[in-house]
């Protein structure tokens, strides 16, 4: 239901591969994805998008089309064209659970695969996991902040494009949303797909009345009706005087949503006009522009809201807008490799990721070689591909759901914090610590 051309890549990889094809440097590499350091007033992330990778990886090739549009710019050797022309990804993946809480520093995928190929994919991987684990990241935190309350994704008209809107719809179910307005996401994912009406509906019709009425005779059985294209509290009073007449056609008010103004106040003056007439049923659904803190303030506030619809500032992760994560290598032909950047260093070589818990919650993580089994906590990446093809089948969006239930259940309530929040350690392992000053000695040696 996405773009999953290999042309969504930058020029660079393609140039790298044509000269690691022209040197025979094909030899197996491991490539890792991880998050250098956590955005502001951010103490966890939620990992996602790893389904989408293995989708991606599954179905990787190049269309005759895209390999004569390669041809036709000039740029590219015969030796490249005729590798493409044959690609397959026939690596291995390793990664943690999509779902699980992520922490900087920590590798959440690992692929293992032909330098070529593994370079190749690079830029879609990080574009894949980028957005999904960020925006899922945010939507846990509005979990956190609206507790039980209905939470529905509204923010596909401001996203950054038609697939960020179809993958933060997928990303904030997974973390713990309810629903989404976005119709293909519904398709695609079997997402409940939820919404009301617009206020220009209300403003086409020349009576407020009327324009409820119609809708609930369009849609009987989800009868919920905006009020605040006026007057909100007066728009109450007519849907509690309308409501008998809906009832004779045996047509349920099931809520009323609101989207403007001082929200808390709104909502305790619509639910005591909706008490006194009966519909104690009804509920009230709130949006306009909210993120956690409106949510959680809200909540504070003890606001009669049954429901948050949630758009821009969840769907574009407003206050954190882009993740600083990397896809590097970390092995060549069974040698460790290791970026030194200032500010940028790599720790080398096939990684583990373990998970130490302390009465039921996370109490730090460990990242030390991917072959040093001698440690107790619980091993995070897991085998999810091999030679191209899936281990097992995807799991089901509920799955997805409760692996993030559970995740985020173990996270220590100081890391739950909308504020100030306190990350769970990661330590590097004493042999990982060892490893680094190998390699860097080796490099020293060879003059790099």
């Amino acid at each position: 239901m996405h773009n999953d051309s290999p042309l969504v890549t930058d020029l660079y990889q393609l140039t790298m591969v044509q000269s690691y094809l022209d040197h025979g440097m094909t030899a197996p590499a491991v490539f890792e994805w991880f998050v250098r350091r956590l955005p502001a007033d951010r103490a966890f992330l939620v990992f996602a998008g790893l389904q989408s990778v293995l989708d991606f990886l599954e179905h990787l090739h190049f269309s005759d089309e895209e390999l004569a549009w390669l041809a036709g710019t000039g740029r590219f050797s015969s030796r490249l064209l005729d590798f493409l022309r044959c690609l397959r990804f026939q690596g291995d993946v390793h990664a943690m659970p999509e779902g699980s809480p992520l922490f900087p520093d920590e590798p959440a995928l690992r692929i293992t695969a032909p330098l070529p190929v593994a370079q190749l994919v690079e830029t879609r991987v990080i574009n894949l996991l980028h957005i999904q684990t960020l925006i899922a990241s945010k939507a846990a935190r509005l979990r956190i902040a609206a507790g039980s309350r209905l939470l529905v994704d509204f923010g596909l008209r401001r996203s950054h494009g038609a697939e960020a809107g179809l993958l933060a719809a997928r990303a904030s179910f997974i973390a713990g949303f309810d629903g989404t307005s976005n119709v293909q996401a519904g398709m695609a994912f079997g997402i409940p797909i939820m919404g009301t009406m617009a206020h220009s509906y209300i403003l086409a019709h020349d009576d407020e009345v009327l324009a409820f009425e119609h809708y609930a005779h369009s849609h009987p059985q989800q009868v919920v009706l905006l009020l605040d294209t006026y007057d909100t509290e007066e728009a109450a009073r007519k849907v509690v005087a309308l409501a008998p007449r809906l009832a004779r056609a045996g047509i349920k008010v099931h809520g009323v949503r609101l989207d403007s103004g001082d929200l808390a106040r709104h909502a305790v003056r619509v639910r005591k006009i909706l008490d006194a007439a009966g519909l104690r049923e009804a509920r009230i659904m709130v949006s306009g522009n909210l993120d956690e803190y409106d949510v959680a303030r809200l909540v504070a506030r003890g606001a009669p809201i049954d429901g948050f619809g949630v758009g821009t500032r969840m769907s574009t992760s407003s206050d954190a807008p882009y993740l600083d994560c990397a896809y590097k290598l970390q092995s060549y032909a069974g040698v460790p490799r290791r970026k030194r950047s200032e500010g940028k260093a790599t720790w080398p070589g096939s990684k583990q990721v373990y998970r130490f818990f302390r009465d039921g919650c996370i109490a730090y993580d460990l990242v030390t070689c991917a072959d040093d089994r001698e440690q107790e906590g619980l091993p995070l990446l897991r085998l999810v591909m091999r030679n191209g093809r899936r281990v097992a089948d995807a799991p089901s969006m509920e799955a997805l759901r409760e692996t993030a239930r559970v995740g985020l259940r173990s996270l220590p309530q100081a890391t739950l914090r909308l504020h100030h929040g306190q990350p769970v350690p990661v330590r590097i392992a004493p042999r990982l610590q060892a490893l680094a000053r190998t390699v860097d000695a080796r490099q020293a040696t060879m003059g790099s």
